[in-house]
């Protein structure tokens, strides 16, 4: 599933490359797509003839504005791509592939097209006159953004306090911060020095303050190699991110640790593959 960093690709590659992109027409594809009250008919109703204008992301949701050739507002297109879904600008007109959902037409030939393999990912048209989080009740279950003033390790602690769970558990669910997925939660708690079992009560100021940096540093440097793409991840030209590589522990089980030597250990933990490396995380 894409993550902050994969996410916050794509946000820059819309915001980037659909300068002006007027919407002249919407093919709905699929109808589970659309996730929004009214369902496919509504949204290309209140979306078709709208300028896309800028893109902003929390957690893992996608939010464009939406305004008329007036500037005026128009409300906001919502977009969760899930397990696979990704957005692919076409140029030039060619036959939609089998994972096309939904199509997003512009005057003067361009398409956005989104893809999802998996079919998991959902679209919400929000009007100005409703809060976001009011249409999009996944947004009102986040906790803060990695990048914010209110996530430091005082949060942690307070929210962490009465938590018998692991703290690989925690980090993945989004109530605690916003945008981590197995990925990320990983490569965090290995540069952290925090084995991924660890009670999240348990843990001390000291190790917050590490979780913290750690999870700040590994997600600023992912988003500058433009995500991972150890699966279906692309950006919007097709290309892949490069974070993969780089990966110190993630879908290295069985290999010699990066920093000492000693073998990756994998094994499922709350349900998810996770590695880690018993010397250096403890």
């Amino acid at each position: 599933m894409p993550e902050l960093p994969e996410v916050e690709t794509v946000r820059k590659g819309l915001e980037k490359l659909l300068t002006c992109f007027y919407i002249k027409k919407i093919d709905v594809l699929k109808e589970r797509s659309i996730a929004s009250i009214g369902g496919s008919k509504s949204f290309k109703n209140n979306i078709e003839n709208s300028y896309l204008g800028k893109w902003a992301r929390r957690g893992k949701y996608l939010i464009g504005s939406l305004h008329s050739i007036n500037k005026n507002s128009k409300g906001f297109l919502v977009v969760h791509l899930r397990m696979t879904g990704q957005f692919k600008l076409i140029n030039k007109q060619t036959a939609p592939c089998r994972h096309t959902r939904v199509r997003f037409f512009e005057e003067g030939g361009k398409e956005l097209r989104f893809i999802d393999i998996r079919n998991f990912g959902q679209m919400w048209y929000v009007p100005s006159s409703q809060p976001i989080s009011e249409v999009v009740s996944g947004i009102n279950r986040l906790g803060p953004e990695p990048f914010s003033d209110e996530f430091n390790s005082s949060y942690l602690k307070n929210y962490l306090k009465n938590k018998t769970r692991s703290i690989k558990s925690s980090l993945l669910d989004q109530s605690t911060v916003a945008g981590v997925g197995n990925i990320y939660a990983d490569e965090t708690l290995f540069d952290a020095g925090i084995d991924p079992k660890t009670e999240s009560r348990n843990l001390k100021k000291t190790d917050l303050n590490r979780l913290c940096d750690s999870l700040v540093k590994i997600l600023k440097i992912s988003i500058g190699e433009g995500g991972t793409s150890f699966s279906d991840f692309r950006d919007l030209e097709g290309i892949n991110g490069n974070y993969g590589g780089q990966a110190w522990v993630y879908r290295r089980g069985g290999k010699n640790c990066k920093k000492c030597g000693e073998k990756i250990l994998r094994a499922k933990i709350c349900g998810r593959s996770t590695h880690w490396c018993p010397n250096c995380q403890k």
